[in-house]
């Protein structure tokens, strides 16, 4: 059985006097342990499939469950212990008036858990950072450190899935490659399974088992790694994508 499975899921919703068509009867199934990308161009409605999942985008149509259970609106606490999201940009995502100590905190504190000073240190520790940051604010630290503190504070109620939005977008080169593996070593320790957004095939082929192609809303292709590898892609669109991440990689040598 699928851990996440989401079945012709439409996302419609009323922007300056017209309809929306966000996502079109898009199905999607990722088992445990398994990372799934959706990759397109703006607008395709990659993040939008994520914002849905968590209830931040109107489901108009279709089903997503999780762990074979429907999801429940509003979303409640069963779900934030089994899912959490780290978003693109890891200032806009943070408080800038918490210091990290209380960022990473606050979620032990709404789900009633103790020892939080302890799972604080051990969280920092885990992604890479020294434990005196606990009482920085986040303009005190670099984006990529703020991106690992995003990661900490997904981590802290140590569910099972995490959706990744455009994770490393907002970083610089170095730093992207950098928190990439550092997600791929959490995923491997801690058996976490994946649903991760970007608009490079380049960085969905670091960190994905298979990948769904989508253009304005709707499902183009579904690759697996082995089809990325072989650039055995069936439509136009996919290709263009391809090439597109190809060149960004020569320019980047």
């Amino acid at each position: 059985m699928a851990l996440i499975e989401i079945s012709n899921l439409s996302v419609t919703f009323r922007a300056n006097g017209r309809v929306v068509r966000a996502v079109e009867d898009v199905s999607i199934s990722v088992d445990e342990r398994e990372s799934f990308g959706l990759v397109g161009e703006s607008g395709s409605g990659k993040s939008t499939i994520l914002r849905a999942i968590c209830g931040l985008a109107p489901i108009s149509g279709g089903t997503v469950k999780i762990g074979g259970e429907p999801v429940k609106s509003p979303r409640g606490r069963d779900f934030s212990r089994l899912v959490q999201m780290v978003f693109q940009d890891p200032y806009a995502s943070l408080h800038p008036r918490h210091t990290i100590d209380r960022v990473l905190s606050e979620p032990l504190a709404i789900h009633g858990l103790k020892d939080a000073d302890t799972k604080v240190m051990q969280a920092l520790t885990d992604v890479g950072l020294p434990t005196s940051f606990r009482f920085r604010y986040p303009h005190q630290l670099s984006g990529g450190q703020r991106q690992r503190v995003a990661i900490a504070r997904a981590l802290m109620l140590q569910p099972a899935i995490l959706l990744l939005d455009e994770p490393t977008s907002a970083l610089d080169a170095s730093v992207q490659a950098e928190t990439l593996n550092l997600l791929s070593r959490l995923r491997e320790e801690r058996g976490l399974t994946f649903l991760m957004v970007s608009h490079d095939l380049a960085v969905i082929d670091h960190m994905c088992d298979r990948v769904l192609v989508m253009q304005h809303g709707r499902a183009v292709e579904e690759l697996r790694r082995d089809d990325l590898a072989a650039a055995s892609m069936k439509t136009d669109y996919a290709r263009s994508l391809f090439d597109s991440s190809a060149d960004r990689m020569l320019d980047s040598i």
